[in-house]
């Protein structure tokens, strides 16, 4: 049996339903709905000869070219499709809902699957994930200096049952110059957005959402124009550490990384970091130095912070000092001053 449904019909089906995106592995790779996963009717080279035979020679003619190709690979198919789906239940789609997605429905139907097919396909989708980025929010922001221990505690209000969604997470990028860490894959551009509506589709409008204060870019991925742009107009926990207990901690998580790694990426940022401080920077690195070199690049991103900070409307913005290291309290205690500024606004 073959059901046409549509994207947001999808979301409803029982969590773990197999999603098939019959695509060719490049459009895939280029960006695909979160937990697809990749049944290519068509190499990425096959694609191309049937595309052009549709448009120089005519419909059906692509079509018996379709089927040509792909037709001693139908068994494969459906072997695959068993895999991911042993109850045979599969969802389907192509591009948007046309003869691939179509074709493989078809098939997987003659077998005795029960086939959701995506209407409008990848293209649909695409349009569904940019109008998350279109629905409003309760943002609220937790800023402070680098070394601050945002990340871990945003883990930690998630813990307590705030809604929380980690950007940096999501463009495998730790948002400055030594962002990759030396590890980090950043996901394409479309990835990241996709990944990101796929969480925002949950968050419920009425609560909290927490964010990371980010510039507009993380590495090289650009956060979309109407989540910045709320972002940039929201509330701002601007939290205050101590400056050594920053260095120890970042100390800790960049003093272990490859020297020429750092040395490259410190390089990168030397017309900001300015010339005398790059060389110092660097001949700390060599050294193995670390502290020293947290110190003089932090000076570079403190001073970046504090100019980022001044372009937000100060009425928007709420400090407050963090003098423990432990994380689960600093969460517990963020969440009483955001209470008592709610508790002063309200009177």
């Amino acid at each position: 049996m073959i059901k046409t449904i549509t994207i947001n019909e999808f979301f409803l089906l029982p969590i773990g339903t197999p999603l098939a995106d019959v695509r060719t592995l490049a459009e895939f790779a280029h960006g695909h709905i979160p937990g697809a996963f990749n049944l290519p009717l068509f190499s990425n080279e096959e694609r191309v000869v049937v595309g052009t035979t549709y448009k120089q020679v005519g419909r059906e003619e692509a079509i018996l070219l379709g089927f040509d190709l792909t037709g001693p690979k139908w068994s494969g198919f459906i072997k695959q499709a068993l895999e991911v789906a042993p109850d045979k239940k599969i969802a389907v789609h192509c591009w948007r809902g046309g003869m691939r997605s179509g074709a493989m429905a078809w098939a997987l139907d003659l077998y005795g699957f029960e086939v959701y097919l995506i209407q409008g396909g990848y293209k649909n989708f695409r349009r569904w994930a940019l109008d998350q980025f279109q629905q409003p929010a309760n943002v609220v922001v937790l800023g402070g200096r680098t070394g601050s221990g945002k990340t871990r505690i945003l883990q930690e209000l998630a813990l307590l049952g705030e809604q929380v969604i980690d950007l940096e997470d999501l463009a495998q990028h730790q948002g400055s110059s030594y962002g990759t860490m030396n590890k980090l894959i950043q996901p394409t551009q479309e990835q990241f957005e996709n990944n990101l509506a796929f969480q925002l589709k949950d968050i419920d409008g009425t609560k909290r959402l927490w964010l990371e204060d980010e510039s507009r870019n993380i590495g090289r991925l650009t956060i979309p124009t109407p989540v910045f742009n709320q972002m940039s107009q929201a509330m701002l926990v601007d939290i205050h550490v101590d400056l050594e207990q920053r260095v120890r901690a970042l100390t800790l998580e960049y003093g272990l990384l490859d020297k020429e790694f750092l040395t490259t990426c410190t390089s990168r940022i030397h017309k900001r970091l300015g010339p005398v401080q790059t060389k110092q920077a660097i001949a700390a690195i060599n050294e193995g130095n670390m502290e020293e070199f947290i110190r003089i690049v932090l000076v570079y991103y403190d001073k970046t912070y504090h100019k980022d900070l001044g372009k937000r409307n100060a009425e928007n913005v709420f400090s407050m000092n963090i003098t423990s290291a432990e994380i689960a309290e600093n969460a517990k205690q963020i969440l009483i001053f955001i209470k008592n500024i709610s508790a002063k606004t309200l009177a």
